[in-house]
């Protein structure tokens, strides 16, 4: 089965290519696309005037996932509208096709991602296309494919044109014999998963581009990100999110990790927000490539308990998945994010209280909505 057509199944099924994203292929030598079609940079592009000559022009790949849209949404009011277009291979929702820009871009196809680039004449790329730990390790030639090869396309994409390229790490590209509490900036890495070993490989393959061509790569290694209005999308600290529909709907949550089980967590405007710092960040300012942010740091208990002090009815218990409790046991518990927070002057919104009202204001009034209909 061609990859595309597998990746499409894929990404039906998680709803939405989550928090971190990688996918493209090869070179600046050579590249064989997997793509059929070669698709012109204003086939959709519906408002293709663009103004304001010092902004920059965006491109956000894997953008129907976790954080693109509201990256998106975020960039359009910052730079305008037209100045910023989303990408994926999946049909948009009508309401994210009318937002603003949206074009079909396949990154394993390296000619098509190259045209887009040219023609829309982009300057900042925002790399968002992954599958997750749990996803990946299900489909590990695949997840090596969009992780891996897809990044390569990129790379060579960005270095070509002079852009400025953000790619997002996470906590998965630490392993077990990384310091847990807290994990540094710099430290052994050694993840365990396809989806971690695919992350330091964007770090590093990041950090060799900047100094061996010049590229302006930046990279954040996020945490845990809950965001209310988007689904779980396989990801092992997808329970922090699942836990808010379940506690409305039902007033019960099945946890798949043991209650113990503590990771580093952000809600998803501090993690847009610092995207976007960075990436506006003077390059003089920052003493590496790649840092750590966070917020916050709980276990399922931590989260039950706070969940309780709002709906004191609600129940948790644990059925534990072995395969996610294992990389959550290799995973940091808290991440040491000192350099972010000197270098560039990160500091984050929401600490756990604030998290949890957020999100059950917003799924309560979601499920009154639905109630009263």
């Amino acid at each position: 089965m061609p990859v595309t057509r597998l990746l499409r199944q894929v990404a039906g099924q998680m709803l939405g290519s989550p928090a971190c994203g990688c996918w493209t292929a090869t070179p600046l030598l050579q590249f064989l696309g997997t793509s059929p079609r070669q698709i012109p940079a204003d086939a959709s592009f519906h408002s293709a005037s663009f103004s304001g000559t010092d902004q920059p022009r965006v491109l956000i790949t894997g953008g129907l996932g976790q954080l693109g849209v509201g990256l998106a949404n975020l960039l359009r009011k910052r730079f305008e509208k037209d100045n910023v277009i989303l990408s994926d291979i999946r049909k948009p929702p009508d309401h994210i096709f009318h937002s603003g820009p949206f074009i079909y871009s396949d990154i394993l196809d390296y000619k098509n991602l190259r045209e887009i680039v040219v023609n829309n004449r982009i300057t900042w790329l925002f790399h968002y296309s992954a599958l997750l730990s749990a996803v990946g390790e299900a489909n590990v030639s695949l997840a090596r494919a969009v992780n891996i090869t897809g990044l390569h396309n990129v790379l060579d994409v960005a270095a070509e044109h002079n852009l400025r390229l953000f790619v997002p790490s996470t906590i998965g590209a630490f392993g077990p014999t990384s310091p847990r509490n807290p994990t540094p900036d710099l430290c052994v890495q050694r993840p365990r998963t396809i989806y971690g070993v695919s992350k330091v490989h964007a770090e590093l393959m990041g950090e060799y581009y900047h100094h061996r061509y010049g590229l302006d790569f930046r990279c954040l290694r996020y945490p845990g990100i809950i965001s209310a209005d988007s689904q779980p999308g396989g990801g092992t600290t997808d329970y922090a999110v699942q836990i808010f529909h379940d506690a409305l709907k039902n007033g019960k949550f099945e946890c798949n990790l043991k209650p113990s089980t503590r990771l580093p967590m952000m809600y998803i405007d501090d993690c847009l927000r610092a995207t976007l710092e960075v990436m506006e960040a003077p390059a003089e300012s920052l003493s590496m490539r790649t840092y750590n942010i966070n917020a916050m740091s709980f276990t399922p208990e931590d989260l039950a308990q706070e969940v309780l002090k709002h709906i004191p009815e609600f129940q948790i218990t644990y059925n534990v998945d072995s395969v996610r409790q294992a990389i959550a046991d290799s995973w940091p518990m808290n991440f040491d994010d000192s350099n972010a927070r000197k270098d560039w002057g990160w500091k984050h919104d929401f600490d756990l209280p604030e998290l949890v009202t957020t999100m059950l204001n917003f799924h309560g009034s979601d499920t009154r909505v639905a109630q009263a209909n």
